[in-house]
C-alpha cells in the first residue's frame, strides 16, 4: 500500500516539475508548450512501459493474436502497474480497443466530478506512454489516448497501427 502512495506522489511531482520548469523558462504556457510537456511525459512513460513488459512477459508463452495481447494488458499488466484490472475492454475487431478503468489510481487524488477535468490530460500522458511502450515491445505499434468525463473514471483508446 505504501508503494502505491509513493508512486502516486512521484508521478504528481514529475508532472508538476515538467510543467513548472517549462513555465519558468517561458512565463505563461501556451498550447504548444503544454503539448511539449505532455509529449515529454508520454515519452517517459513509453520507455517505462517497454521495460516493464520485458520483465512481465519473460516467462509468458508468446501470444496468439492482437486480442490476446490486449487481454494480457488489461489483466496482468494493468494489475502490476495500477494495482487493479481494467473494468471493461471493448473492441470493434478492427484494431481499436477501449479500456475503461472506473477508479484509475492516478486520478483518485483529485475530487470526483468535473472540477479538475482540464488538468486530467497532463496526469494521463505518462500512463498513455506506458501502455504504448508495452504494446510496442510486444510488436504492436499503436496510438493511445485517454479521455475523462468524470473523475476518477478514465477511458483509454488504443488504436493499433496496421503496417
Amino acid at each position: 500500500m505504501a508503494d502505491d502512495s509513493l508512486f502516486e506522489f512521484l508521478h504528481m511531482e514529475i508532472v508538476s516539475h515538467i510543467f513548472n520548469e517549462q513555465q519558468s523558462r517561458k512565463g505563461e504556457l501556451d498550447n504548444k508548450d503544454r503539448a511539449a510537456c505532455i509529449s515529454l511525459l508520454e515519452a517517459m512513460g513509453f520507455r517505462v512501459g517497454q521495460g516493464l513488459i520485458e520483465r512481465l512477459t519473460r516467462d509468458t508463452p508468446s501470444f496468439k493474436d492482437e486480442l490476446d495481447i490486449m487481454k494480457f494488458i488489461c489483466k496482468d499488466f494493468w494489475t502490476k502497474v495500477f494495482r487493479r484490472q481494467v473494468d471493461n475492454l471493448r473492441t470493434n475487431h478492427q484494431g481499436t480497443y477501449v479500456l475503461q478503468d472506473n477508479k484509475f489510481s492516478l486520478l483518485t487524488q483529485f475530487s470526483g466530478g468535473k472540477q479538475y477535468l482540464d488538468q486530467a490530460p497532463k496526469y494521463l500522458a505518462f500512463s498513455c506512454g506506458v501502455v504504448r511502450g508495452a504494446l510496442s515491445n510486444l510488436g504492436l505499434e499503436s496510438v493511445v489516448t485517454a479521455e475523462v468525463s468524470i473523475m476518477p473514471s478514465c477511458k483509454f483508446q488504443v488504436v493499433i497501427q496496421k503496417l
